[in-house]
């Protein structure tokens, strides 16, 4: 294949010469717009990972972001293409690591797996989210990916500590100046739509400020989570204000694809919104945890719960992830502790049928017992877990029980889901202390930015 060569931008219409000479225009506002529509998969650590990704796709959803990748660790991978499961590999560069996890990896024979993609079944429909607060590093992350991509998106709204001090996520909301120059930088550089996602700030007009000075900086598309940095998930959604919000901005911009996020486990409510403000589309996250059958059309009932859990674990095991990684989705998918309050009575976890439970869950070591627990076939792993044709040179492990992570990514511990609330707070202490990509902590002059932080 000829080299793709990108001549720099400043407006939505980019050229891309190829190895002839000739120049392909093509208008990222336009793809953007025909891209961000219905209903989408949104970035959850741990849990947006290849099998979830492609179960949305499954029941119907139509785009898919990753989980969210840190600028430093994507931009160190080396991108593989994986022969016998038929995806594309981006793994960790193991000169990068220490010596004992160089040594671990290479008695296990395993690569240091940041992202898996399936390029047979996400292609034009897979966005990647960066974390990110420095142009420098996020042009070099995108750069490094944006080839298996159909766009990228900047996270501005998560709240975790880790990523506020390292002036990522919702430390951003509070600097629209550097958030501005990260969406110019990579506007300038990306043959690929870019997108925010984003919270509620402190009022209505704040957020509609916010995000106007994204539009202006070249954004093509943007998800409002309906919530302000600090409000728990066990609150519901604000959906009166996210609705002021999206109208006002709707007025302005009548063809931007916005999108809405935020407690969406009806799909009558949620369509009723998106009818209201003229929304482009929404996200699901936890709602799609609960059921992901949810992306389905209103006219098709509800997968029962039992078989989605089920369909999940065979693609986990044909994408060979690691057994921790399903296991923590599926612990998510069997219980509410996120949930907002008020809807925990309508959402049922009933796996008596099976016996299935959550403490039966967390015993198990591997993906082979997941497999047992929820009444399961074992075939293997890789493309016979579907009964798909190996290929003759193909190689199927029995059990991915040790199977290794990179250092510090997708780690829990059961205590999040078997009720020992401090010892999983004490966790989340720890990996705030010792976090696995170090980054200086960005300085924020905003003063209400600083209360929070210490109040954190």
């Amino acid at each position: 294949m000829t080299p793709v060569r990108i001549s720099p931008f400043n407006d939505t219409t980019i050229a891309i010469t190829n190895g002839d000479s000739r120049q392909t225009m093509f208008n990222v506002q336009e793809e953007a717009n025909r891209l961000y529509r219905g209903k989408a998969l949104a970035p959850m650590v741990r849990a947006s990972t290849t099998p979830l990704r492609t179960l949305a796709l499954e029941y119907g959803a139509d785009l898919v972001y990753t989980e969210e990748l840190i600028d430093r660790s994507i931009r160190e991978t080396v991108r593989q293409e994986n022969s016998v499961l038929g995806t594309i590999d981006y793994v960790k560069d193991t000169s990068q690591l220490s010596k004992k996890t160089q040594k671990k990896l290479s008695r296990e024979q395993r690569p240091c797996l940041i992202l898996r993609i399936d390029p047979s079944v996400e292609t034009s429909r897979l966005i990647c989210q960066l974390g990110t607060g420095e142009p420098d590093l996020a042009l070099e992350a995108a750069l490094h990916v944006h080839q298996d991509f159909s766009a990228i998106d900047i996270n501005m709204g998560c709240p975790k500590k880790f990523s506020v001090s390292g002036g990522m996520g919702s430390a951003l909301l509070k600097d629209p100046v550097r958030a501005a120059k990260l969406i110019s930088t990579l506007r300038h550089h990306i043959p690929k739509p870019i997108s925010c996602k984003i919270r509620l700030l402190s009022t209505a007009q704040e957020t509609v400020d916010f995000v106007e000075q994204m539009i202006a900086a070249g954004v093509n598309a943007v998800a409002i989570h309906a919530r302000k940095v600090g409000q728990e998930a066990t609150v519901p959604a604000d959906w009166k204000t996210l609705e002021k919000v999206v109208h006002q901005l709707r007025s302005q911009h009548p063809t931007f694809p916005f999108l809405l996020n935020g407690d969406f486990y009806d799909r009558d409510e949620l369509q009723e919104l998106q009818l209201k403000t003229n929304a482009s589309g929404v996200l699901l996250g936890r709602p799609a945890l609960y059921n992901t059958s949810l992306f389905r059309p209103l006219e098709q009932s509800l997968e029962d719960k039992t078989k989605v859990i089920q369909r999940y674990l065979q693609l986990a095991a044909r994408y060979d992830i690691h057994f921790k990684n399903p296991k923590y989705v599926v612990c998510e998918m069997m219980n509410n502790r996120r949930a907002p309050t008020p809807r925990v009575p309508h959402l049922p976890q009933d796996f008596s049928s099976g016996g299935q439970t959550i403490a039966k869950t967390c015993n198990c070591s591997s993906l082979q017992q997941l497999f047992q627990v929820w009444n399961l076939e074992w075939k293997g792993m890789g493309r016979a877990a579907l009964g798909m044709v190996e290929e003759s040179n193909a190689t199927t492990t029995t059990t991915n029980a040790d199977a290794a992570l990179a250092p510090g990514e997708h780690r829990y511990e059961d205590s999040y889901f078997l009720g020992t609330h401090k010892r999983a707070a004490i966790q989340d202490q720890e990996t705030d202390k010792n976090p696995v990509h170090k980054r200086p902590k960005v300085e924020i002059m905003d003063n209400d930015t600083k209360h929070e932080e210490k109040k954190e």
